[in-house]
């Protein structure tokens, strides 16, 4: 079974499910209050990508791990950020604006950082990007997702925030099913790759996620908005990254999704413990 034909219903319904909860006025957060945005857009576009060359090419990954650890760096935050960032006390609608601008952003960034990725390491050993292919499929996997829920939000208000809290609550469960079926088919692989590949993306989160708080406290962001940014740096979109290393169009790969599929494992376990730490301390200056 192609897991391609499970993510791609699951990356659309959670694209879906960002425009229901996405209001146009939290753009003008932007101008507002534009620190928190630029030091979390600065770490998950710029420093992540970064952080995973260097760790590429530290650990000396073969050529398709390489680029499935820049893959996973490149794509935009996760979409259950706004529920880890509501667990730990964080400024929600801010990771919801962060999202969304992300998901717009990586439309562009991802085609140029992944062409050159796939140029400096891929291209010796046969592995090409059709940059069009990829430029169309994350149109209508990403955006067009997005634009309908926001018509939704605005031409049906109560059936699009009915909708929300089922896919809400449908999103972690589908991620597991795909991480599952996923495990079952490329089992042999990971197991075989865990090691190196386990300590690749639990240091590309850890590290982002030290700077961008870092950078965070610098600017002067309040509590709750050092949090927000914690989460949307670490938390990737994960079917994204899947849909793009799977999609027959695009790279035709499951093996190089691996990286993202661990990185969806580790995101989840640091992110939970990071949410674990600040409720239990329940201070409002922790993060």
């Amino acid at each position: 079974m192609n897991t391609i034909w499970i993510v791609l219903p699951i990356l659309t319904l959670l694209m879906f499910d960002l425009g229901l909860v996405l209001r146009l006025e939290d753009f003008g957060k932007v101008v507002r209050h534009p620190w928190p945005i630029v030091v979390a857009l600065f770490g998950q576009l710029v420093l992540l990508p970064l952080i995973a060359l260097g760790l590429g090419s530290l650990f000396r990954l073969s050529p398709v791990f390489f680029i499935g650890l820049v893959l996973i760096a490149c794509c935009p935050g996760g979409s259950s950020s706004n529920v880890f960032s509501k667990l730990a006390g964080g400024d929600v609608a801010l990771s919801v604006t962060l999202t969304a601008l992300s998901s717009i952003i990586t439309l562009l960034t991802i085609p140029f950082i992944m062409s050159w990725t796939t140029q400096l390491v891929g291209e010796s050993v046969g592995i090409t990007l059709p940059v069009g292919n990829l430029i169309k499929q994350n149109l209508v996997l990403m955006l067009l997702p997005v634009l309908l829920g926001i018509g939704l939000h605005y031409a049906w208000p109560k059936g699009a925030a009915k909708t929300d809290k089922v896919l809400t609550k449908l999103a972690f469960p589908l991620l597991l099913v795909l991480i599952t079926v996923f495990y079952i088919q490329h089992h042999r692989t990971i197991l075989d790759n865990i090691g190196v590949l386990g300590v690749c993306v639990t240091l590309l989160i850890l590290v982002a996620i030290g700077i961008s708080s870092m950078l965070s406290r610098l600017v002067k962001n309040s509590p709750q908005q050092r949090r927000t940014v914690v989460i949307e740096v670490g938390m990737q979109n994960a079917a994204q990254a899947i849909a793009i290393a799977s999609s027959p169009l695009i790279f035709a790969s499951e093996e190089m999704a691996i990286p993202a599929i661990l990185y969806s494992l580790m995101m989840n376990v640091v992110l939970l413990t990071y949410v674990a730490i600040i409720s239990r301390n329940n201070f409002p200056s922790v993060s």
